[in-house]
């Protein structure tokens, strides 16, 4: 006569292997989509808040008495230059030959989709002799470069300046026609920087 544990556990292995089966056809790998648990959902990314959404309006940048003072004989309004994305990028330049003496200035403000886009362009920019420049945005940097065509020298200061998501540069350059030298070298790095210095200032406000 066969024992009773036996014959109990020949009884409800059955039931135990459709129960199994029924799992894996039911809740398991093998249950239709319907069927099986919905599955965690994951999480979004969140996206990066920005400090800037759109470019500041390039040629209030700089004050008719800067104007004066930089480029002597320019209009103080300026004049922006059209581009193809002017959501993202706005320049405005301003330019005069007085007497033998040239000058020519632009401010740019460039708007990136993330802090991080906005630092990698910082950092791809490449300029002549470059140095640092202290309280101008997160980071800033100054170069300035002589070059000499035709025996005619002209000198030009770049900074490009970061804060949060978006960029500055200024270009400054100038030349004297009857001379056929270049302005000093600091008086084109004191206007490029201090035409910087206004134009950050105008980006922050709209923060």
């Amino acid at each position: 006569m066969r024992s009773l544990p036996l014959l109990l556990a020949a009884r409800l292995l059955p039931v135990a292997v459709l129960a199994a089966a029924g799992w894996a056809w039911t809740s398991g790998p093998y249950a239709p989509d319907d069927i099986k648990p919905a599955a965690a959902p994951r999480p979004q990314p969140t996206a990066e808040a920005v400090a800037y959404d759109k470019p500041p309006e390039p040629c209030g940048a700089i004050d008719s008495a800067a104007v004066k003072k930089l480029v002597p004989g320019a209009k103080p309004a300026g004049k922006e230059i059209e581009l193809t994305d002017p959501d993202r990028r706005r320049t405005c330049s301003w330019s005069a030959l007085k007497d033998y003496d040239y000058r020519w200035l632009d401010v740019s403000y460039e708007v990136f989709a993330t802090q991080k886009a906005a630092a990698a362009a910082y950092k791809k920019r490449e300029l002549k002799d470059p140095r640092p420049l202290d309280g101008l945005g997160e980071s800033a940097t100054l170069g300035v470069e002589l070059t000499t065509k035709d025996k005619q020298q002209t000198r030009e200061a770049v900074v490009v300046a970061r804060s949060g998501n978006a960029l500055v540069t200024v270009t400054y350059n100038g030349c004297d026609f009857e001379s056929r030298k270049a302005p000093g070298a600091s008086a084109m790095q004191e206007g490029a920087e201090a035409a910087a210095r206004a134009a950050m200032e105008q980006l922050t406000a709209q923060a």
